[in-house]
């Protein structure tokens, strides 16, 4: 007898940064965490959130995530957080190497992919070190996926 697995309410994603694959080139991606206050936690269980513009900036030894907007959290009165405020990211020595590294002397960017909570109930970060697509390199995305769906049509049409 099949079990449907029911989802997890922990594990699920919070906000997606969809434009980001049209827009760049993704060259590898790394699992970080995210530091936050109280409130700033709840608004993300709440599924407030948005990284469309946001980005990663390597400066001083650490990894900060910038832009990205949480919305305050409607009853935490006074001792709300600032919506727009700059986040430390939480990755090893090793990753942080990596990441400086291809962001300085490859000219890579830091891109936010997604915000979930993993299985512990953590907010995690899904960073993407992507390099910029040109007009013509998003032109010719389109056209393969395009060539690929019909690809898939005419061979499902015949048989």
């Amino acid at each position: 007898m099949n079990q449907v697995k029911k989802a997890d309410p922990n594990n699920r994603t919070v906000a997606e940064n969809r434009k980001a694959r049209f827009s760049y080139e993704v060259l590898d991606t790394i699992e970080t965490g995210l530091m936050l206050t109280g409130t700033e936690v709840k608004s993300l269980r709440q599924g407030q959130a948005n990284i469309q513009e946001s980005y990663a900036s390597a400066e001083g030894g650490e990894i900060w995530l910038i832009n990205s907007y949480l919305p305050e959290y409607l009853q935490a009165n006074r001792f709300n957080h600032e919506p727009r405020r700059r986040r430390k990211l939480l990755v090893s020595k090793r990753e942080m190497a990596k990441l400086a590294q291809s962001v300085e002397r490859e000219g890579m960017t830091l891109v936010p992919l997604k915000i979930y909570f993993n299985d512990r109930g953590r907010a995690k970060l899904l960073l993407a070190i992507a390099r910029g697509k040109k007009l013509h390199d998003k032109r010719e995305t389109e056209k393969q996926r395009d060539w690929s769906r019909e690809k898939g049509r005419l061979l499902k049409e015949r048989g």
